[in-house]
């Protein structure tokens, strides 16, 4: 049974964010809504880095394995700031937590993000081996890397945890159908929007922008965590079928009645602290191979 916060917060998202990307009030007030610039205060400390934008939380012990961390927001929107308290929980958990800060649309289209995380994995793997996690844009952005690495022969993580990932940008799921009226926050056309926002004028099928039909073979084992009412449902189940069928190690879990993006609700969702202690422990599995 969901929680009450789980319940709550789907009523105000759907009240407060999901008018504003439906396109009823236009397209341009739609980019807007998905750019959003988050107001509230970070989560504690973190650490610049000065070879690579973006943040580290660390475990402050030499042990740790390190865990690059993708963040989500429609490829438009998110920031490592935003995402500290998801990174102070894997720093709990054991981790040194770096979060990039990639290139965002429309300003910067595909495929500066990638080109953007590949540079920051390239350069954390030369010290060392790394996990992956990322949820949304950020989960599509962790698989597509992966689909890169292997393409250039180079090493690919021990493992990685994917929340919600946005895999398939012609939104070709039946779940984004299926789920119109259900989802909290987002809509198709919404989708297609932020899709093309980022793609400008490559092919949404473009696969290092719709990883979901490049060759699944050869991945390292894959967590994956997404909502019952998901219109993005179908891109973590046909993901998990695909990657299964290919040979690689998938786990899929679908949580019920919680809202894209729900692990951001750590501080006060229940959902959010079980699927982040899940993600940990698997990642933790495979951090010593």
């Amino acid at each position: 049974m969901a929680s009450l916060a789980a319940h709550l917060s789907r009523a105000v998202l759907r009240r407060s964010l999901r008018p504003r990307l439906c396109g009823e009030a236009g397209d341009e007030a739609a980019v807007q809504a998905l750019n959003l610039r988050w107001p509230w205060p970070p989560a504690g400390a973190a650490e610049t880095d000065p070879q690579t934008p973006g943040e580290w939380v660390r475990t402050g012990s030499a042990e740790a394995a390190t865990l690059l961390y993708l963040h989500g927001g429609a490829f438009m929107a998110g920031s490592p700031r935003l995402y500290r308290s998801t990174a102070r929980f894997f720093a709990r958990a054991g981790f040194d937590v770096f979060t990039p800060a990639y290139r965002l649309a429309p300003a910067h289209r595909f495929p500066a993000a990638l080109d953007d995380v590949t540079a920051a994995y390239e350069r954390l793997a030369a010290l060392g081996p790394l996990m992956l996690a990322g949820d949304s844009a950020g989960g599509g952005l962790a698989l597509a890397l992966m689909l890169r690495l292997r393409a250039r022969g180079l090493p690919l993580p021990r493992a990685a945890a994917l929340f919600s990932p946005w895999t398939d940008l012609s939104a070709s799921g039946a779940s984004t159908r299926d789920n119109e009226g259900k989802d909290p926050i987002f809509t198709r056309r919404a989708l297609r929007l932020a899709a093309r926002q980022y793609l400008g004028e490559a092919s949404t099928r473009e696969l290092e922008a719709s990883p979901l039909f490049g060759d699944l073979s050869g991945l390292p084992p894959l967590l994956l965590h997404v909502g019952a009412d998901e219109l993005l449902l179908d891109d973590s189940r046909r993901l998990a079928e695909r990657a299964a069928a290919a040979g690689t190690k998938v786990e899929l879990t679908i949580f019920a009645s919680v809202p894209h993006g729900w692990q951001l609700g750590v501080a006060f969702m229940p959902e959010a602290r079980a699927s982040l202690r899940e993600a940990a422990a698997f990642l933790a599995r495979y951090a010593g191979d």
